[in-house]
């Protein structure tokens, strides 16, 4: 592996190279699959963003977004070893991936790629062969799909298009194969070399080095290359490759071949101009957002930040927002800047170096960087990597979402599957600066019946001019599902500023969930049982097969407890889980229909941590309570220890809590979260009514 420096200059490449595959998926989006004839009729060449002209959102969620960002999780979950199989990259698929609901297009076995293997991988079959043409045939498995989840993996390797066409080929092979593989390894090892490399053809070279020069792939790219070498403009090249490598010479939906054409186009067109390259690609047509998203992750990296917004401010329409709906719901709302340094993180790791990165969950930390902040009665900038707040009269506030905002909550099209990030009994914490004499306040914003909010926060508080100042609050108990915005209010005159350092917060939560009015507490949960549903005073799971969970929290939860009253119908099993890094990564106290008490570690397989006999009959309630503290698990039932594990091996040492569910039913009405204290204990909550004892307990017993 080739030493690379990793140094600020890398990590904000690898921020542009993030911010220019959001943007790319961003603009092409509202027109993906459309002829370049229908693109042309509407919008003349794509050299701005259009959704405002559709009435469409601009900020979506996205599979080409979500797959990226997600898939590259493999690496941590797999302590950031450099030998990741591609059989660890496709558990990472059903880790992460709640079928029907989360990251892919379902189209449907043989329709669509990604759920073909998907469905593969829950039969058991490993990939590779799970995306493999001896399986599933050669059209469907060199469709698209490979191609425009690759990017990352160039971006974690600077300067090393070799290995990043490596970890291409393992991340790809999951799902497809053939010219599929190879279009993915291109990209890549693009994405990699443009750290050190500017020139495309000099890129181009080494790519296609790496790749069968008999492939399919390297003809194309050797074919829009010599278009370009014999004087033809970008519209004439295209429409020679829609002659020799369209969609009409392809079987499918979205083959690979011609919207890697597409790309390769672009790039040689665009010259690395980031708006020229991103309007060829638009312009063109086919798998719009798929292919911009490849290109300008490129181009983000070879023209950097000042690149981006050269031609027209593609920048602050977005301020770096991206949802990543997964089982891991409380990652859903994340943004550029936390996404790239997650990967200079595993960047460092791969190569035994630790990242020297902020901790803070907004830090700033690139040059112009907003992190989803929206202001109402401020101008924003980013200043000496600080958010700028400038007011433009007396009064004014910037806030961030905590959730994603109601329509895509609402979508039903790669729906916003989601945890709050920030929960009751929280602390949250800033960093602010001024020169003027301004009154601040830190707040968050809670949803409440209609489309009213109201906010809680810290007292007032006068900066002096030129003194920062550190202010934080803890959350109380809300009554509600969530928190859904956090930020500054601010007063004084206008033109006066604060400039915020850094904003975070931190300490497990103190919630009892339970049903409140609207369906807003329903959704907060990333939902991965057959139905979720409201049922008498509470909700009732219903799990049709396999293993299911319903998953509250952030990843950042360490030590804490989850409790709940659990009437158990008909199950294989059923039980509490913590520490929930998705749908197979998890500790679980569970009942068994044999009869069992466990305390288990799912993964690749479950693992039983500890047992013992438990007797129970159908329509009992049972009160389940599960602690973990460091390495140490402890069941309760009934208010009785009845099971304690240690884990040393690799242990999972943070996540959300849930509700598991194994091939059956059950219904609870109040799930509580409570921090453990320094001594050990576990703190009282703040209304333990909540969660009461079963009045039917004369059939349950231990032994």
């Amino acid at each position: 592996m080739k030493d690379f420096l990793l140094d600020d200059a890398y990590a904000e490449a690898v921020y542009a190279g993030a911010l220019g595959k959001i943007i790319g998926v961003y603009a092409g989006r509202p027109f993906e699959g459309w002829a370049h004839e229908q693109i042309t009729a509407r919008f003349g060449e794509i050299d701005r963003y259009v959704a405002a002209e559709m009435g469409v959102p601009l900020v979506v969620t996205d599979d080409d977004i979500s797959g990226t960002f997600t898939f590259l999780r493999a690496l941590a979950d797999q302590q950031d070893n450099p030998e990741l199989t591609a059989e660890q990259i496709g558990q990472c698929w059903q880790n992460y991936i709640i079928e029907g609901r989360t990251i892919l297009w379902w189209g449907g076995l043989g329709m669509s790629t990604e759920h073909t293997a998907f469905l593969r991988m829950q039969e058991g079959v490993p990939a590779p062969r799970s995306g493999s043409i001896e399986l599933n045939g050669k059209t469907v498995a060199e469709q698209i799909g490979a191609q425009i989840f690759i990017d990352g993996w160039g971006l974690i390797c600077p300067g090393d298009p070799v290995l990043a066409a490596s970890f291409a080929r393992r991340a790809a092979s999951v799902s497809h194969d053939g010219e599929a593989i190879y279009a993915a390894q291109v990209v890549a090892a693009l994405v990699a070399n443009a750290f050190v490399e500017k020139n495309i053809d000099k890129l181009l070279d080494t790519a296609t080095s790496l790749i069968p020069s008999d492939s399919v792939i390297a003809q194309v790219i050797r074919d829009v290359r010599s278009w370009r070498d014999i004087g033809h403009d970008w519209k004439a090249a295209f429409q020679l490759l829609k002659t020799n490598h369209g969609y009409e010479r392809y079987p499918s939906n979205c083959h690979v071949v011609p919207n890697h054409g597409v790309v390769i186009l672009a790039l040689i067109y665009g010259e690395g101009n980031f708006a020229k390259s991103l309007m060829i690609a638009n312009t063109c047509g086919w798998d719009t957002d798929c292919n911009s998203g490849n290109v300008c992750c490129i181009v983000g990296v070879i023209s950097g930040l000042k690149g981006i917004n050269a031609d027209y401010d593609w920048r602050t329409p977005i301020r770096d927002e991206l949802y990543l709906p997964t089982a891991d719901g409380g990652r859903c709302v994340s943004d550029a800047v936390q996404e790239s340094l997650e990967i200079v993180r595993m960047a460092n790791a791969i190569r035994g170096k630790p990242a020297s990165t902020p901790r803070e969950r907004f830090s700033f930390c690139f040059p112009g960087s907003q992190q989803g902040f929206r202001a109402d009665g401020l101008e924003l900038s980013n200043q000496h990597r600080r958010l700028t707040m400038t007011l433009l009269d007396q009064e004014g506030s910037a806030m961030t979402a905590t959730i994603p905002p109601k329509d895509l909550r609402d979508s039903t099209f790669y729906s916003a599957m989601f945890s709050p990030t920030l929960s009751s009994g929280q602390t949250v914490k800033a960093r602010i600066h001024s020169n003027q004499r301004v009154r601040a306040q830190l707040v968050a914003e809670i949803p409440i019946e209609g489309q009213a909010t109201e906010q809680v926060g810290c007292e007032w508080i006068t900066l002096a001019p030129g003194h920062a100042e550190e202010i934080s609050f803890q959350i109380p108990q809300i009554g509600g599902p969530c928190i859904s915005r956090i930020g500054l209010n601010i007063t004084g005159m206008p033109g006066d500023q604060i400039e915020m350092e850094w904003l975070t917060w931190d300490g497990c939560p103190s919630v009892t969930l339970k049903k409140t009015p609207g369906d807003l507490w329903l959704k907060c949960w990333a939902n991965g049982v057959s139905s979720f549903d409201e049922y008498r005073n509470g909700y009732s799971l219903i799990q049709n097969h396999g293993t299911g969970l319903v998953i509250y929290g952030c990843r950042e939860w360490t030590d804490y407890e989850a409790e709940a009253a659990v009437t158990i119908y008909l199950a294989d099993a059923v039980g509490i889980a913590v520490r929930v890094q998705g749908m197979k990564r998890f500790y679980a106290l569970l009942i068994t229909s044999e009869n069992k008490l466990q305390l288990i570690r799912g993964g690749f397989p479950d693992r039983i941590l500890a047992e013992r006999s438990f007797s129970f009959m159908p329509d009992d309630k049972v009160k389940l309570r599960l602690s973990v503290e460091g390495n140490r698990l402890s069941g309760k039932v009934n208010g009785e220890i009845v099971l304690v594990a240690d884990d040393f091996d690799a242990p999972l040492l943070n996540g959300a809590a849930g509700i598991v569910l194994t091939k059956g039913r059950c219904s609870f009405e109040a799930f509580a979260i409570k921090p453990i204290t320094t001594d050990g204990t576990v703190a009282d909550h703040a209304d333990p009514s909540e969660i009461t004892e079963s009045s039917n307990q004369s059939s349950s017993g231990m032994s």
